[in-house]
């Protein structure tokens, strides 16, 4: 048997510390090579074209030139996969709508451990990076005239979403296609603390729709999109007649916390095939066995397919077991929505 490809990595920081802390870090996975150094854009550039690697890692605040203009003259010329480290959301999803894969939070190191857990994440976010097709990338337009509202909405209660890598920029396509009018919306998307709030924050600002990071008793109501904060669960549960969500903290599942499997398992539980599912681009599993609960409750699913999917991960573990009523590319889903909710 062949031994697999190293991966090979070129890392950009201004900081000498920084570069040497991740030299380190990734240096000490067998399946990554870290090939080369870069202090700034410009050196990258130089060591791009002589190294060749297959995953950069990028900072945000350099000198000579920022981290998002080095990134959108890259994804414009050589696109490659970017796995951006900052400690700065606002800009981490600049970088995230400009064409990077991913991000790590830069956190505040005060343990070994704290080191430990970051480069871990740093290692796990690269590999899954070397993975991802890349293209020349466009951003995301914001349409000029809003969508036309559901005509007749079914009797669907909840539209439960999940996502992770490449999940930030895919919400924001489907949210964007979405009318005032919508069912209530519950999302899990894989993401640091704090982070989910400025995402959220981020969101209502560019749809319709009212976005916000969830909290305990929150109705999910018409016109409003809950985002489950970064380091809690949420579920769906009754409240009289009402539908509000429970956040709570707990061990990982599927993975991860906040986890989508508990989101779908408890949309099937409290609203049946009075709910919507819809499964995106993602590394690993989470989702696909909740998303396969809603199914056998009587619930549409929907999953992103893998041409439009930055990792065909989740959503093809749900479509290999079943969970999928219909599988579509990402520019589809907001008018299939809309489609079931008008039929």
């Amino acid at each position: 048997m062949g031994t697999l490809k190293p991966i090979r990595v070129l890392i950009i920081d201004d900081s000498l510390v920084s570069r040497e802390i991740l030299r380190k870090g990734l240096a000490g996975d067998r399946r990554l090579q870290v090939v080369g150094l870069a202090g700034d854009p410009y050196e990258a550039v130089e060591k791009i074209e002589d190294l060749e690697p297959d995953v950069l890692t990028l900072d945000i605040n350099m000198p000579k030139m920022d981290g998002l203009t080095f990134l959108t003259k890259l994804m414009a010329q050589l696109p490659l996969p970017v796995v951006v480290i900052s400690s700065s959301a606002e800009r981490v999803f600049d970088a995230m709508e400009k064409g990077a894969v991913d991000f790590v939070a830069k956190p505040a190191i005060s343990s070994p451990a704290d080191l430990e857990t970051f480069l871990e994440e740093v290692v796990e976010k690269v590999k899954i990076a070397a993975s991802v097709k890349m293209y020349l990338h466009a951003p995301t337009a914001v349409p000029e005239e809003m969508t036309p509202s559901v005509k007749a909405v079914k009797d669907i209660r909840v539209i439960a979403m999940g996502a992770s890598t490449g999940g930030t920029d895919a919400l924001l396509k489907v949210l964007k296609g979405l009318p005032m009018n919508i069912p209530g919306i519950v999302i899990v998307q894989h993401m640091p603390p704090v982070f989910t709030r400025m995402y959220a924050e981020r969101l209502d600002q560019q749809c319709a729709l009212s976005v916000s990071e969830a909290k305990t008793g929150d109705e999910v109501k018409p016109g409003s999109v809950l985002i489950a904060p970064g380091d809690q669960h949420i579920k769906i549960v009754k409240d009289q007649q009402r539908c509000v969500v429970r956040c709570f903290r707990g061990d990982k599942v599927s993975g991860h916390c906040p986890s989508v499997d508990v989101l779908f398992e408890s949309a099937a539980l409290t609203v049946g095939a009075k709910a919507m599912g819809v499964l995106l681009t993602g590394m690993g599993s989470d989702g696909a066995r909740g998303l396969l609960t809603m199914r056998k409750a009587g619930a549409y699913t929907l999953g992103q397919d893998k041409d439009s999917s930055v990792v065909y991960g989740m959503p093809m573990v749900a479509y290999n077991i079943g969970a999928v009523v219909r599988q579509l590319p990402l520019e589809r889903i907001p008018s299939e929505i809309l489609r079931h909710l008008s039929r």
